[in-house]
């Protein structure tokens, strides 16, 4: 074993926050350090030049300061028995670099904690608490004892349950004890089948037979019989579902019946390569929309970062898995939790009810739960372009006594949409002798008995066992799983996937299972065939365990050899585990203990009917009308609600994720110039060329429910609707729902307000405003218990419908955001579809004063609802509104306030154009929306509205003003201020989350009344170089170069394709491999992602592989070489290149690409100036200010010094730097997004042929593409003219 001191692990600002926490927990710590270390396993001692390769392999990173090692070491490392994601990818990138010696490297943290005296044993098990992840790390007292992370462990054995010999006892002691959940019926169940068995069951087989019929899988209060205060009911909830279904089914092509629903979508130029050629190219064809939304609530209570990271993760492996293999495309996210109750700021609302030590505070869980899902989704490169966010926490009246409703378990939302092709919607057929395969990632023992523990109340199961069943994510894994789906499915009707299923709760023991099952047949299964990295796993855990980024696939017997180069390409594992049998059968033999731990039918498996009676009585809540105090002010009001996170300022939870990576985003949440977060709506395009599409939005209302669960099921669907209606959707039968129910049916009265809500959009709304609902979930155990010295507690959540809106998009470009237009000849109008009757219940002004109130805001009716949607569809089209924002949450005071944020203007509104009394016409969250319409076409709007019988609905409310204040009769208040509230929520967690002092920039720039905000300069004419290019016949090729974990290739490839090239899919494994040569290429263009998962550095790792491998070195170098050759380095492909500065001819002063100063993921819109500089693909553009899109974590230009910096810029080769609105250079966060010395973001070579840039120029080469762009752009965006630029300089 050898151990090699590394470079610092944490940055000031992170040693000064642990310090600080230890200081918190009483601790007399002193100062604290942490570094590196890396573990290599080694076959033979490495000569002295391999030592010299490792050691350069292993130095990445930012440069910071070392430091001495003082004080108490604790060594946090990889759990052993299992080998880290880090790990597999650093042994990979060893062995290309030419370190065949090298069996695994490991990584681990050396934390030096001084202390004041001695520490106690209490004070060690205090930090190690705080540094590490008991699910996946351990921690040690010396550098010494890290050698067990390569010692072998020996597989546990199988377990028999006698159940032949101690009957029914025997398996009521196994389910205890394994944490299975069974119900005394399915005890009953399997003692009688394995005593008609004539045999003993394995725990292998009673483990898989609980996942599969657990409430989580199976499904059972949607499916139960229900009886409610005495009256028998003729529908089951899912039936209630599916009735939306039976009388509306047009344009969906599938429901209910695969891992998403799939309806009809635009035909257009879908853009993708053909693997037999890997050229990329626009196949004109059917692009169909499928649609899916999860939870994962259990895991993110536990633990939040991992439990919200695979929440993302399952979905998109649901989406991925539909059909025969699909695409997802953009997602959506959600989260309630309980009060935040943030230091320093505790709101007067916010009341202490406690909570057990095992679950995660709300603060905690909306620090890392978001955390965790944008990780993900931004490694495996989906955009998340959506989301809801609400606390909720308070004590109500209840029919015997008080109760306290919230989120100590949390909702954790983790949906989207993506496409596929109209073939490949139905699954395929299995043959008898089909090879039967997993996909992705090894097994690991992490995530077991996910479905059993989530389906029951939190606290009421075992701690170990629920910490057990939290899984782990490693997304670049994923990347590549989908990077093989994508091949599969490119082929059309030779693709080698026939079935795919994605491996989630219950692990293999209920994927493959379920995959023969769907196909009608059997199957027969080795154990040890399962890749796995912890080889102790007895056979029940290899079998069982819930090891993320996986997939079981049916693969023809003839394809196994295409698949397998698929994969071989891909660098993605699979192994061939079954074969597929025509008796409908279970065998998994083990071949190691020579036995056989499952031999039964698939009907013993599959076959329990999931039939519950349910017996319900209904509550009654006695509920009182006050809402609010009598003596509150609009301003009291106003500072409390603005402040309340539902619906404050949401930034902090946006600018983690990516929001533009697949380059066919058209509507993300952040609006205009300023961009503030308030879009209704998500918008993508269907494909690169088209500007059909696809829109999403949600709805949310839960707290009503306490007062009717009917009105909040109702409220949701329409809020879903008034949100999508921002959009182009002219047919709102082209909407469709996915209904996410969270609830406690067990705790009473809950049953009967749950069958209650479903009746209420399954039998009613719904069909009468003919839209459908054909997919979903349910999680059906949303109450925290626990005891402490005060008693027994119980937190149980609001029946808590989430909706998420799915359609088709016909245009666009037709998108309406809040954004107020600063042009005073404007009226703001305002459309009240309850008709003034104000119903203030359940309010967020009503929370945030405690209180409840009697009547609950509620869909009237459900066809002028549908007129409503129509009329502003119509509206749109004839372009009559230049602003739109639904009203919801905090009512029409926040609509307009938010509006004008959004539009940078103050607002006056008439109070007496407001019906009723003040204070309820502001605050009251009935149904409506305000729209922004130009004075001349004030009376076209309201005679439309008129001719769809809602005249008596519109009213012109108010006007902008000069004075940027909103103004409500006597009331009068500055943006600014405002803004300062709105906004405090996302600049606590981000300082508390962050850099702090990065928060506070942010925040500051926010309460800026002169910020220009986005104004851009163009100084070319985009026509000259299309007409130019236009005369050329030739399409050179062009490398469009990737790694694995690399996920920006398709619109990188677009761009270059539009602009005349030849785009060419190339991997660096053909490069290693000879298949392909640069020396056939003329551009080479290094794309965005996250290659082998940043692991190494970003970009550093695959700059490696290069550099240190002789073959790939003489390539790229050769290449760089030639004076006929242009290269480009995006994002992930910038970092890379800038560490082939030696091998490129005149790069010697580029700097490396490090960690962002605020540590954070940065997305966001920002503005850089072209410098004048021999940059080809950058000629004429000399000047111009123009916005792109940023998108990375590692994005720091850092030198040797700030004078190195200062020489650098000295030498004309700056290309792009970063500007703020009046377009002066700038290091002010988040302008400056990562915090570049100088505002430096991109540099080219002497002569100009290499150019390295962090933004995303491919992202934005469509003006459709653009957060916020001039209404008079067309349809290229500026940035199309590098593209261009590199085609005229190929000539």
């Amino acid at each position: 074993m050898l151990i090699l001191r590394g470079t610092p692990a944490l940055s000031d600002f992170r040693l000064q926050k642990l310090l600080a926490d230890f200081k918190k927990e009483n601790l007399n710590v002193t100062s604290v350090y942490a570094e590196f270390l890396h573990v290599v396993d080694l076959s033979a001692d490495l000569t002295a030049d391999e030592k010299v390769t490792l050691e350069k392999v292993l130095h990445y990173g930012p440069m910071r300061e070392a430091k001495a090692l003082e004080g108490e070491m604790f060594v946090v490392c990889p759990r052993p028995g299992t080998i880290s994601p880090w790990s597999s990818k650093a042994t990979d990138i060893a062995h290309i670099c030419g370190l065949p010696a090298i069996k695994r490297i490991e990584r681990a943290i050396a934390y030096y904690v001084k202390f004041d005296g001695a520490a106690s044993a209490d004070a060690r098990k205090v930090i190690e608490a705080k540094i590490h992840d008991r699910m996946t790390q351990a921690v040690f007292a010396d550098q010494a004892s890290l050698d067990v992370l390569f010692s072998k462990e020996e597989p546990r054995p199988l377990n028999i349950i006698p159940v032949l010999t101690e009957g029914r006892e025997a398996l009521v002691k196994a389910d205890k004890a394994m944490g299975l959940a069974l119900s005394a019926d399915e005890i009953d169940y399997l003692v009688n089948n394995f005593t008609a068995l004539k045999r003993n069951p394995t725990d292998v087989e009673l483990y898989m037979f609980a996942q599969a019929n657990s409430e989580h899988c199976r499904h059972k209060v949607f499916g139960a019989e229900w009886t409610i205060d005495g009256v028998k009911q003729d529908k089951s909830l899912f039936q209630m579902i599916k009735n939306t279904y039976a009388l509306h089914n047009t344009n969906i092509f599938s429901a209910y019946k695969d891992n998403a629903a799939v309806m009809k979508g635009a035909t257009a130029g879908r853009f993708y390569a053909d693997p037999r050629t890997n050229k990329y190219d626009f196949h004109n064809e059917e692009v169909d929309i499928l649609m899916k939304v999860e939870t994962h609530n259990h895991p993110t209570a536990i633990s939040p970062f991992p439990g919200a990271a695979t929440g993302s993760g399952g979905e998109i492996r649901d989406e991925g898995a539909t059909g025969k293999g699909s695409k997802p495309k953009a997602g959506l996210t959600g989260f309630s939790v309980s009060n935040l109750k943030l230091p320093g700021a505790v709101q007067p609302w916010e009341k202490d009810f406690g909570s057990p030590s095992r679950i995660a505070s709300a603060l905690d869980i909306m620090i890392d739960g978001p955390l965790g899902g944008a990780a993900f989704n931004n490694e495996y490169g989906r955009p998340n372009i959506l989301g809801y966010f609400r606390t909720f926490e308070q004590e109500v009246s209840a029919e015997k006594g008080n109760e306290v409703r919230g989120y100590h378990k949390p909702i954790m939302l983790a949906g989207g949409l993506g496409n596929i092709k109209h073939d490949h919607i139905e699954k395929g057929h299995i043959d008898p002798g089909d090879h039967l395969v997993v996909l992705g990632g090894p097994a690991m023992l992490i995530g077991l008995g996910g479905g059993a523990a989530s389906s029951v109340a939190n606290g009421a199961g075992n701690e170990s066992l629920d910490f057990a069943s939290v899984q782990r994510e490693n997304p670049e894994m994923e990347r590549r799983c989908q990077e093989v789906i994508d091949r599969c499915w490119a082929m059309d009707d030779e693709n080698p996937i026939t079935f795919i299923h994605d491996v989630g709760a219950g692990g293999l023991s209920n994927a493959f299972p379920e995959l023969v099952n769907d196909g009608g047949l059997g199957g027969k299964f080795e154990l040890r065939n399962v890749p796995n990295d912890e080889p102790g796993m007895s056979p029940f855990e290899i079998w069982s365990n819930e090891s993320q980024e996986r997939y079981v696939i049916a693969v023809a017997g003839n394809k196994l050899d295409v698949f397998d180069a698929i994969c071989k390409r891909e660098r993605c594992p699979y192994a061939v585990v079954g074969e597929a049998i025509p008796e409908k059968h279970l065998t998994l033999t083990d071949k190691h203990f020579g036995s056989t731990p499952i031999d039964m039918p698939l009907e013993v498996l599959l076959g329990k009917p999931p039939r519950m009676i349910r017996n319900e009585k209904s509550q009654k809540r006695p509920l009182t009308s006050q809402v609010v105090p009598a003596d509150a002010t609009i301003k009291d009001i106003a500072h409390r609600v603005l402040a309340n996170p539902t619906v404050a300022d949401k930034t902090f939870l946006i600018s983690i994720g990516d929001r533009s990576v697949t380059g066919m985003i058209c509507r993300d949440q952040m609006v205009g110039p300023w961009q503030v977060p308030v879009a209704d709506c998500a918008v993508t395009s269907a494909t690169l060329d088209t500007y059909e599409g696809e829109a999403m939005s949600m709805g949310e209302r839960a707290p009503i429910a306490l007062i009717s669960p009917a009105a909040a099921a109702r409220m949701t669907v329409a809020e879903s609707l008034t949100n999508m209606a921002a959009a182009y959707v002219p047919d709102m039968g082209r909407v469709n729902l996915s209904a996410n129910w969270m609830a406690t049916p067990n705790y009473e009265g809950d049953g009967a307000d749950l069958y209650e809500a479903v009746k209420a959009i399954g039998m009613e709304l719904c069909p009468e405003l003919g839209i459908t609902i054909p997919v979903g979930k349910d999680s059906m155990s949303m109450s925290t218990v626990w005891q402490d010295e005060k008693g027994s507690h119980r937190v149980t959540a609001p029946i808590s419908l989430v909706i998420s809106a799915f359609s088709p998009c016909a245009d666009v470009r037709k998108t309406m955001t809040p954004q107020l237009i600063q042009n005073n000849d404007t009226t703001l109008m305002l459309v009240d579809l309850a008709r003034g009757k104000n119903r203030m219940g359940a309010s967020i002004a009503a929370q945030v004063y405690n209180m409840l109130g009697d009547k609950a805001p509620d869909v009237d009716s459900a066809k002028e609802l549908r007129a409503f949607f129509e009329t502003i569809q119509k509206l749109n089209a004839d372009g009559k509104i230049m602003a739109y924002h639904d009203k919801s949450d905090g009512g029409l005071y926040t609509t307009v306030t938010e509006m004008a944020f959004a539009g940078h203007v103050g607002v006056t509104l008439d109070v007496n154009a407001l019906q009723g009394n003040v204070i309820d016409a502001l605050f009251n969250e009935e149904l409506g929306a305000v729209l922004q319409v130009a004075n001349a076409d004030v009376a076209a709007v309201k005679a439309a509205f008129a001719a769809a019988g809602l005249g008596d609905t519109v009213s012109e409310i108010g006007k902008l003003n000069n004075t940027y204040n909103i103004v409500i009769g006597d009331y009068a208040e500055g943006l600014s201020d405002l803004r300062a509230i709105w906004s405090d929520t996302t600049r606590r967690i981000a300082a508390l989350r962050d850099n702090p002092a990065c928060a506070e920039s942010e925040y500051q720039l926010k309460l800026e009344q002169d910020d220009p905000g986005i104004t851009p300069k163009v100084t070319f004419d985009l026509n000259a170089s299309a007409k130019i290019i236009k005369d050329y016949s030739s399409r050179p090729k062009m490398a469009i170069l990737r790694e694995q974990g690399v996920n920006g290739e398709l619109e990188m490839a677009a761009a270059f394709a539009k602009a005349g090239f030849e785009s060419i899919d190339v991997h660096m494994t053909d490069i290693l491999s000879g298949r392909v040569s640069l020396k056939d290429f003329n551009g080479l263009v290094a794309c965005g992602g996250f290659s082998y998962g940043d692991v190494l550095g970003a970009g550093e790792g695959w700059a490696k592989s290069i550099l240190f491998n002789p073959k790939a070195r003489a390539e790229f170098e050769a290449y760089f070489n030639r004076k006929d050759t242009f290269t480009l380095g995006v994002c992930n492909g910038c970092q890379m290149v800038s560490n082939l500065k030696d091998l490129i001819p005149g790069a010697k002063h580029w700097p490396r690409f490090v960690q962002n100063l605020s540590e954070r993921f940065e997305a966001r819109f920002a503005s850089l100036k072209v410098e004048d500089t021999p940059a080809v693909l950058l000629k004429g553009m000399a000047g111009s200010v123009l916005p792109i899109a940023v998108a990375h974590g590692e994005g720091r230009a850092e030198f040797a010094s700030r004078e190195a910096a200062e020489a650098c810029l000295k030498t004309g080769l700056v290309a792009l730097r970063y500007v703020d609105g009046k377009h002066e250079y700038t290091e002010r966060y988040p302008l400056n997004p990562n915090g570049s010395p100088f505002a430096i973001n991109g540099l080219c070579s002497e002569d100009g042929r290499a150019l390295v840039m962090m933004p995303h120029p491919e992202r934005v080469f469509r003006t459709c593409q653009y957060s916020w762009h001039p209404a008079e752009w067309g349809e290229d965006g500026p940035w199309m003219q590098l593209f261009r630029n590199g085609r005229i300089f190929v000539g």
